[in-house]
């Protein structure tokens, strides 16, 4: 298989550039033995009471910034990590070339950052006072850049899930598939026996870096953190032990569970660490047993996963109806949700 194995041709009309009024009212793809279009709000009935969903609560911050070089140019911010109190890695937006010892001066403020050392495609920078008062502060919603349109104040409420910690606000980007679920419709899948557990990955700007490389195997994921507790561990041994599903939402939640699963050698632990797995068609999954997912960017990662996950023709397949039946895409897009396919296939890339 290529790359180009994972391309599509998406109407720009098929772009949601603005998340509906109501988040249970996505409509929502089951990916089965067939294909059968629903409504978010039908996700109950395809939960069984001893399934456990599971869901990932970091909380996004307001990753962008604009400043204005000395020289009077302009750039554009967009934190990749926070490292420290006052340093961070960014990837920056000129109209002209950035060198190490730049000072910017953050818009519309007085404060301050200076570039200390270029990294691979991202800056170290330090600001000249607390990272998190200047993002409170000044920062803005990170929309991806396939979104044409000014952030808006709808947009600090809807590009979070509803369950989103505030003590883990460490993402630059939203675990979109969280975004369907309302208050109400975690109370109705609670009530009907299917339990809910956290775990956390903070999700960085690498999830969505392009794959450049002809072979994919040779890319290469940037590190993200992730924690899972013992307490969740618990929760999603007992409802396999009981025969229940382990249904992950967002590739986010299956990336962190299918990472300490590796790294503890097969077996479920608490973990806290990073993580760099890149998953696509071949890997054999060991926790997951269904996924609730977005519609994704042509040849990104996340098309691999979730082509790994449901198997290739299947999610062709499902993309393809998707189109023709005017599915709304991307972040503030509509939702699949997948069944693990049975057999993964070695492919040759």
């Amino acid at each position: 298989m290529k790359l180009e194995d994972f391309n599509f041709q998406l109407p720009k009309e098929l772009i949601a550039s603005f998340p509906l009024e109501e988040r249970s009212n996505s409509r929502l793809l089951l990916v089965k033995d067939g294909l059968q279009d629903l409504i978010f709000k039908d996700l109950p009935n395809l939960l069984r009471p001893n399934d456990v969903l599971v869901v990932n609560d970091s909380k996004v911050i307001k990753a962008r910034l604009f400043g204005i070089r000395e020289t009077g140019s302009k750039v554009e911010f967009l934190i990749e990590k926070i490292l420290d109190e006052t340093s961070c890695l960014v990837q920056t937006k000129s109209n002209s070339k950035l060198k190490k010892g730049d000072k910017i001066f953050l818009s519309p403020s007085k404060e301050t950052l200076i570039l200390t050392e270029q990294k691979d495609e991202v800056w170290l920078v330090n600001f000249s006072k607390s990272v998190r008062r200047i993002i409170e502060e000044f920062g803005h919603v990170p929309l991806p850049p396939y979104i044409k349109r000014k952030v808006s104040p709808l947009d600090s409420e809807r590009y979070q899930t509803v369950y989103a910690d505030p003590i883990k606000n460490f993402s630059v980007a939203a675990p979109t598939a969280g975004l369907h679920f309302d208050q109400q419709l975690l109370n109705l899948i609670s009530s009907n026996g299917t339990n809910i557990v956290n775990v956390t990955l903070h999700v960085g700007m690498g999830t969505f870096k392009p794959i450049k490389d002809e072979s994919i195997k040779d890319h290469k994921m940037h590190k993200e953190s992730i924690e899972v507790t013992g307490d969740a561990i618990e929760k999603i041994t007992e409802a396999r032990d009981k025969g229940g599903r382990v249904i992950c939402v967002g590739t986010t939640t299956l990336r962190c569970l299918e990472s300490i699963c590796i790294k503890n050698k097969g077996v479920l632990k608490p973990f806290k660490g990073e993580t760099d797995i890149f998953i696509y068609p071949g890997f054999k999954f060991k926790v997951s047993d269904a996924l609730i997912t977005n519609f994704h960017l042509p040849k990104s990662t996340l098309l691999l996963l979730v082509s790994a996950f449901g198997g290739y023709e299947k999610i062709r397949l499902a993309y393809d109806h998707a189109i023709r039946e005017n599915y709304r895409f991307y972040s503030y897009g509509d939702a699949m949700f997948i069944s693990l396919s049975p057999q993964p296939i070695d492919y040759d890339f």
